[in-house]
This record gives C-alpha cells, sequence and structure tokens, in this order.
C-alpha cells in the first residue's frame, strides 16, 4: 500500500513539476518584449512631459504616461499568480471626485503614489528582466543543445586545426568522448533547468510584487488588522454584558434571597425552630442552584473540562447537555497532546459549538443536530447543522452576530446557510 501511495505521488510530481517550468520559462521570456515596450513608452513619455513642463502641455502628457504605466502595471499583475501562486492583489488608485474639472482628474494621477510606483517599475524591470532572459535562455539552450547532441554531431563542420573541448580536457578526440562529454553537460542543465527558471522567475516576479502589490498588500493587512481588532473588542463586550447580565438575573438575585433566608432563619431559631428548618432547606437548594448556574456560565467561559481534556472531550460533554439529538464527529488528534490546538483557538472553536447549540435550542425547531470539527492542513473547520426551520442570519442583536465578532477576532471566516424552511449550517473555518 505505501508503495502505490509513493508511486500516485510521484507520478502527480512530474507533471507539476514540468508545468510550472513552463509557466515559469513563459513568464521570464514573455516579459522582456513587455518590459522593452514598457521602458520605451514610459520613458519617452516621462521625458517628453517634464521637458513640457513648462507649458501647460507637459501636465496632460505626465499624466498620460502614468495611465500608460497603471495599464501595463495590471498587465504584469495579471501574470503574477502563475509564478508566485498568490491571488491577485490590485492596489486602489485615488480617483477624481465626481463632477470634479478637467484640470483636477489631470492631477490626480500624479498625487497617487502608486502610480508613480507604477512608472518605476515599467522603466527599472528591463534591468532584471534582461538578466533572467539571458540566464533562462542559457540554460534552455544548455539543456536542449547538450542532451540531443548525439543527433547532430555529425552534421557539424570541423577542421583539422580545430581542437575540441573534450581534447582539451584531455578526454580524447574521439566522437564517443566528444558526445559524452556534451551530452553529460547536457544533462546538469537539464536537471537543474527548472531550479534555475524557477529561480529566474521569482526574482523577477518579487521584484514586480514589491513594486506593483507591496503598498496594496501592506494596506489590506493593516485593514484586516484592524478588522480582527473591532472584531475581538466587539466579541469582548458582547461577552462581558452577557455575563454582567447573567450574573445580575441569576446568582445575584439568588445570592441576595440566600441572605434574607438566613437571616429569617436567624430570627426563627429561637422561636420556631421548625420554621428555621424549612427556611435553612431553602436556603440550602437556593444554594445548589446558584452553584449550578454559576457552573452554567463558567462553562460560556472557558469549562474545566476543555482545560484538562481538551476539544472533543468538551464538545462531548457539551453534546451530551443538549435537548435534541446531537451527531458529534471531532478529529479524535485534537485531543491527544500533540495535537492540541492553541488555547485562545480552542476557546473559539468551543465557543461556536456552544452558541450554535443555543440558538439551535432556541430558535431553530429542529429534531436533530450535526456537529464536525475537522483540521485539514493549516484550517481547522467547525461546522453545526441541523433540520430545523432555518431563517438565521447574522446581525446585531442576533447569537449569530457574537460568533461572528468571535471568528474574525480568530483570522477566521463565519459562514451561514439558512434558507427559510432549513436546513441550516453555521460553519466557522478558523486558521491554525
Amino acid at each position: 500500500m505505501t508503495t502505490v501511495t509513493v508511486a500516485a505521488n510521484q507520478s502527480k510530481l512530474a507533471p507539476t513539476v514540468t508545468r510550472q517550468l513552463l509557466l515559469d520559462s513563459g513568464y521570464v521570456l514573455l516579459g522582456l518584449p513587455l518590459a522593452l515596450a514598457s521602458f520605451v513608452v514610459l520613458l519617452a513619455g516621462t521625458a517628453l512631459g517634464i521637458g513640457l513642463m513648462v507649458t501647460v502641455i507637459g501636465l496632460p502628457v505626465l499624466a498620460g504616461t502614468l495611465y500608460a504605466a497603471r495599464g501595463l502595471a495590471d498587465i504584469e499583475r495579471l501574470r503574477l499568480p502563475s509564478v508566485l501562486h498568490q491571488p491577485r492583489v490590485r492596489p486602489h488608485y485615488r480617483a477624481a471626485e465626481p463632477g470634479a474639472s478637467a484640470w483636477r482628474r489631470i492631477f490626480v494621477p500624479i498625487a497617487d503614489a502608486q502610480s508613480w510606483l507604477d512608472l518605476a517599475h515599467g522603466i527599472f524591470k528591463l534591468i532584471v528582466t534582461v538578466s533572467t532572459f539571458v540566464v533562462t535562455v542559457v540554460w534552455w539552450a544548455g539543456a536542449v543543445g547538450g542532451t540531443l547532441y548525439w543527433v547532430y554531431d555529425w552534421a557539424l563542420p570541423r577542421s583539422p586545426d580545430e581542437t575540441d573541448l573534450a581534447e582539451l580536457l584531455g578526454l580524447g578526440s574521439s566522437t564517443l568522448s566528444r558526445v559524452g562529454l556534451y551530452t553529460a553537460v547536457g544533462v546538469f542543465f537539464l536537471i537543474t533547468l527548472p531550479i534555475v527558471v524557477r529561480g529566474c522567475a521569482l526574482l523577477q516576479a518579487s521584484f514586480s510584487r514589491a513594486m506593483l502589490t507591496g503598498v496594496a498588500e501592506m494596506r489590506d493587512r493593516i485593514i484586516v488588522l484592524e478588522e480582527q481588532k473591532r472584531a475581538a473588542a466587539s466579541a469582548e463586550a458582547t461577552a462581558l454584558r452577557r455575563l454582567e447580565r447573567d450574573i445580575h438575573d441569576g446568582p445575584q438575585q439568588r445570592l441576595v434571597r440566600l441572605a434574607m433566608d438566613l437571616s429569617r432563619a436567624r430570627q426563627q431559631l429561637a422561636s420556631d425552630p421548625e420554621a428555621a428548618g424549612r427556611t435553612l432547606d431553602e436556603a440550602v437548594a437556593q444554594t445548589r442552584d446558584t452553584l449550578a448556574e454559576l457552573r452554567a456560565l463558567s462553562r460560556g467561559i472557558a469549562p474545566p473540562i476543555l482545560v484538562d481534556r481538551g476539544l472533543p472531550s468538551a464538545l462531548a460533554a457539551l453534546a451530551g447537555r443538549g435537548l435534541i439529538p446531537i451527531e458529534l464527529r471531532v478529529d479524535p488528534e485534537l485531543g491527544t497532546p500533540t495535537g492540541r490546538l492553541d488555547p485562545a483557538l480552542e476557546n473559539t472553536a468551543y465557543f461556536v459549538v456552544a452558541e450554535s447549540l443555543t440558538n439551535v435550542a432556541k430558535h431553530s425547531r429542529a429534531t436533530e443536530c450535526q456537529v464536525s470539527v475537522q483540521r485539514s492542513g493549516r484550517r481547522l473547520t467547525v461546522s453545526v447543522g441541523d433540520d430545523g426551520q432555518g431563517g438565521a442570519h447574522v446581525a446585531k442583536g442576533h447569537g449569530l452576530a457574537g460568533i461572528a465578532d468571535r471568528v474574525r477576532a480568530a483570522g477566521g471566516e463565519l459562514v451561514v446557510v439558512s434558507p427559510p424552511g432549513g436546513p441550516t449550517e453555521v460553519r466557522a473555518d478558523l486558521p491554525l
């Protein structure tokens, strides 16, 4: 079984390497004519615009050059995903206000920093492209020409005074030594071809990414971090308000009544011992109810079983207290010492399941429920589904809003599929 798996993996690896080699080669080779066109157009446009700056014509020419740089940069951004294996990122360019005058529209690209980065990329990319183009062509020529040297060796003209490389290296002047040497060199070029071409493509693509999408990626990352920060603050504030309300409405009221019952029992102890006994019995019942409510509240924060035994055991205990049948499927590795998740991520996954099951019990009118927690690579997928009436949605004031904030604060994404009439699925995708 192991041998079959390895062979299958190797058969999948070969076309992947070949396809990537062709993609990288096409990216590098096509980059030279694009870089030449960008260099000529943008350098000429910039020089003309700056030269005519003393007149009114210079500004429109410079603005047009920046728009041309933007178009050429968009072409390069379309080519980057095939090499970097990352989604295409396009920066947000500054736009003119609605109803702006023609002169104000001309100044928009001139005042945009990304437009100048596009212009610099179009001019200076030629330096990187020429070097990577030359290395790629040399390696392809060495690989193809060397490995196929035995095919055309007989057709090459030779003079008696000519000294071959094999003879200079002391391998002799025979045809076999000459063909063997050049074939070995060709095999070396062929073996190293994917690595060298990949390096050239990454060098060229990294330069383009730094100039064309680096600022945009940093800005998007800042926006994501700000959203996560707001979501975390909102989730914690909501949790604190809910905890404060639950404590005020539950344990606090019971403790007040407990204090009153104990005071009354102390007064009744001398005059009416039987009444004092009944009051003490009521106080004991109030104490038990208060402890039960405090345990329930602690489960919503971080139950001891989650800390001690891990996520599978905590979810099993949670499912065991369900009001409807719950089918639980949890990756068993998550409960082992080596497979346990980060405590913050475990709390988030537990919170998603606990809140979802609470919503199912309160609003769905479901007869059965399914809970699934599975790890896939660097992602953790938490899914809670039911056969209820549907209609669930993420909105402020609803329980799913708190789940969405908690998931977003952890860097994940919450998806709710709940058409009217059901069924409903709440799925959280969390990064590990």
